[in-house]
């Protein structure tokens, strides 16, 4: 379904979902314009109406535990990766937690919100927005790219919406199938700064680290000298100052 404008795809997607008529696993609400499209934290990041990917797929993972739902999570960073690996190849990554970056730019992020039922995943929210055709990106300049700004060309949304939807679906299948150990390990292996030495901040403490994995529960690894912390999305932040 196609929207001209909304404001969070997810949330109309929520709201279809807490009507008494069911909705089919596999629905994408795609909008022109989300004007209160939401990242984590709650962070705001606006893209130009027509320019971007704004858009919600709905999953019923119910085969799925709760305490492995950063599994989902890397199923559908891969899905985005692979539908845009083809056209920028190298330099692409995936940002822990679900963030897709060419270089050191963010090209793609991520919202999946799980509903759950008893110790497994009932439903999946997932929001996706992806920078395409958009060249000007404001406040936001310095930390965002588009694939037009890295290929200097537009490009067809409705396309790369349906490359997304191909590869995510060919993750997921693999994930229903229990494919658990090559989905790690191919996040792992796309991962942003992985095996790289970086400033980080924890608890107000600027430190020197390497990034060397992703726990099965989706905690953050990293080295510390001769020490491997583990932390939670809240409580560590990339210091961009030395990239």
């Amino acid at each position: 379904m196609s929207l001209k404008q909304v404001d969070s795809t997810n949330t109309f997607l929520k709201n279809l979902l807490s009507n008494s008529k069911p909705v089919p696993e596999g629905t994408v609400i795609m909008a022109e314009d989300q004007f209160a499209g939401r990242g984590q934290h709650q962070n705001v990041w606006h893209a130009e109406p027509g320019k971007n990917l704004t858009f919600s797929m709905l999953l019923y993972p119910n085969f799925l535990a709760a305490t492995a739902q950063f599994d989902l999570t890397r199923v559908i960073s891969l899905g985005v990766y692979d539908a845009l690996a083809p056209l920028l190849r190298d330099n692409l990554f995936i940002k822990w937690p679900n963030d897709i970056y060419y270089e050191n730019k963010k090209l793609s992020g991520m919202l999946i919100e799980n509903s759950l039922q008893g110790s497994n995943i009932k439903s999946s929210v997932i929001g996706i927005g992806v920078n395409i055709n958009q060249e000007h990106f404001g406040d936001n300049a310095s930390r965002a790219t588009s694939v037009k700004q890295i290929l200097q060309r537009d490009y067809d949304l409705k396309n790369i919406l349906f490359d997304i939807c191909r590869h995510v679906e060919t993750w997921y299948l693999k994930l229903k199938a229990g494919e658990t150990n090559l989905i790690r390990a191919a996040y792992k292996q796309k991962l942003y700064l992985l095996n790289e030495t970086h400033n980080f901040v924890s608890n107000n403490e600027v430190f020197s680290g390497t990034i060397i994995g992703v726990t099965d529960a989706g905690l953050l690894e990293v080295e510390r000298g001769n020490v491997t912390g583990t932390y939670n999305l809240k409580e560590i932040q990339y210091l961009t100052n030395n990239l």
